[in-house]
């Protein structure tokens, strides 16, 4: 415990001020006043750390009915600020300020923290509970932030502020927990910043941020409880974000981001969302993975997406385009799922499912169909051959129309041929008269007859046409039972 007489000058102001609340400034003139100089700053500007922490461990209360507070400018703080475990009643303010060591409130209980326009080595709110805000807006930690399993009441402002730990966790704040909002719109980031299962009720906003952590995760907020996550307006991270099984209330943005990762740039894996707003700045150059995840609605851009996209799994309400781009058709949709280098029939059915609830049923035949086309390519030599028949003539019965077109064709051209021949009959005098038409659709029709095939035959060339016929009838019928049977399945 110091005297009071131990105390310089700067910290008897100090000492006066506490019981009151009443602002110290020790600033000398806007272009002495840098915090990253102040190390160089003289006697007049210094407080040691031990004074502080006696002030707000209760050293000098104030008279009954005073509002005690810490209220400090343009100061140098020498020495380490520890107020592990200490029960603070009272909120503490600097302001343009410059530690000498790491500050630390491990284990504390305490008011509103603001830590404006300093420069700090390192911050240490693990497991602290703070009944109001923490703001460092404006501030350069040059070491880790920590906030592991720290409870916040009101508000956790980063805006502006630089948190530096390259190679690194800059932020380390599982278990975090914030009643109000996470800001750090325009923070820069040289490092990862963790939040593994933070529950954050006003939202985590970082537009204009930037966080650099190439090589590795630059955000992993993986089972993190959020309203609103908004990675956006000129948000650029370098480095991966993982946000597997996140669930987001609200809106994940990323309108104007910029993510650059050689490998998984956004891993959304079983994430939960509402609106999942996928509007980059421009594509990203890693794969977006969103297996199992399940948003309410995608607004997109298709050019937005990456050359990889996972999407087995994922779900959705709705799909809509940015406002003003240019709609996308169903054969952009199909494109987007190819983007995922394995088959699975699932994102098909998924987008066919929408088109159907929102009455557009050609187009959601045209994604079935593509599926089909997709899953051909897995399979064995003759299912690819039967397949392809199946697409050639009914196309996997999506297109039923086909095999008419296929009947109609035979038919022309089976009576320009049997037209243009005599035909032999099979009981002299006891046969109809010929018809090359009727005798056409005879051989194309599998069951029943018409009476011409049984009376009549051919030799040599014209007969292994008609031989060809029949065949095609028989492929054409099976193809068709096989394309309505698929249908009325939908499959």
């Amino acid at each position: 415990m110091h005297s009071y007489e131990e105390l310089s000058a700067s910290e008897r102001e100090l000492w006066d001020a506490y019981p009151t609340g009443r602002l110290v400034d020790l600033r000398a003139g806007e272009s002495e006043d840098d915090p990253e100089a102040g190390d160089g700053w003289g006697v007049d500007r210094t407080i040691r750390a031990t004074v502080v922490a006696a002030l707000l461990r209760g050293a000098h209360p104030g008279e009954p009915g005073t509002a005690p507070a810490l209220r400090l400018k343009g100061a140098r703080i020498s020495g380490a600020l520890d107020l592990s475990h200490a029960e603070i009643g009272h909120g503490l303010w600097f302001e343009g300020c410059w530690f000498e060591h790491g500050v630390s409130f491990h284990g504390a209980a305490t008011r509103s923290i603001s830590m404006n326009g300093s420069r700090v080595p390192g911050f240490d709110l693990t497991t602290a509970r703070v009944e109001g805000r923490v703001e460092l807006r404006d501030t350069v930690v040059h070491g880790r932030l920590s906030l592991l399993n720290a409870r916040i009441v009101g508000e956790l402002v980063l805006s502006r502020a630089t948190l530096t730990q390259p190679d690194d966790w800059a932020m380390f704040a599982g278990g975090l927990v914030v009643e109000g909002g996470l800001f750090c719109r325009r923070a820069t980031v040289h490092g990862g910043m963790r939040l593994l299962g933070a529950r954050l009720s006003g939202g985590l906003h970082m537009e204009g941020a930037r966080i650099h952590h190439p090589g590795a995760v630059a955000l992993i907020a993986d089972n993190a409880t959020v309203t609103t996550l908004a990675l956006s307006e000129g948000f650029t991270v370098h480095g991966a974000i993982s946000l597997r099984g996140t669930q987001i209330s609200d809106h994940l943005n990323l309108d104007g981001a910029t993510l650059d990762s050689a490998g998984t740039a956004l891993d959304c894996t079983q994430m939960r969302a509402g609106v999942f707003a996928f509007t980059p700045a421009e594509a990203p150059s890693g794969l977006i993975d969103l297996r199992g995840a399940q948003v309410l609605t995608v607004r997109d851009r298709l050019g937005a997406w990456p050359g990889t996209v996972r999407l087995q799994g994922f779900t959705y309400g709705a799909l809509a385009e940015e406002v003003g781009s240019q709609p996308s058709s169903a054969k952009d949709r199909v494109a987007w799922i190819c983007r995922d280098p394995g088959y699975a029939g699932q994102p098909y059915e998924q987008l066919a499912g929408w088109y159907r609830r929102i009455g557009h049923d050609d187009d959601a035949r045209r994604v079935l169909l593509a599926r089909q086309r997709r899953r051909r390519r897995t399979l064995s030599r003759p299912a690819r051959i039967w397949g392809h028949l199946l697409d050639a003539t009914v196309g996997y019965g999506y297109r039923p129309w086909l095999a008419g077109v296929w009947l109609a064709a035979l038919a022309v051209f089976g009576t320009v041929v049997f037209s243009a021949n005599t035909p032999l009959p099979t009981q002299q005098g006891q046969t109809p008269p010929f018809h090359a038409f009727v005798y056409t659709l005879d051989l194309l029709i599998p069951v029943g007859g018409l009476g011409q095939r049984s009376a009549w035959y051919w030799t040599g060339a014209t007969a292994w046409l008609a031989y060809a016929f029949i065949a095609a009838g028989w492929l054409l019928t099976t193809a068709v039972l096989a394309g309505v049977s698929r249908t009325l399945n939908k499959n």
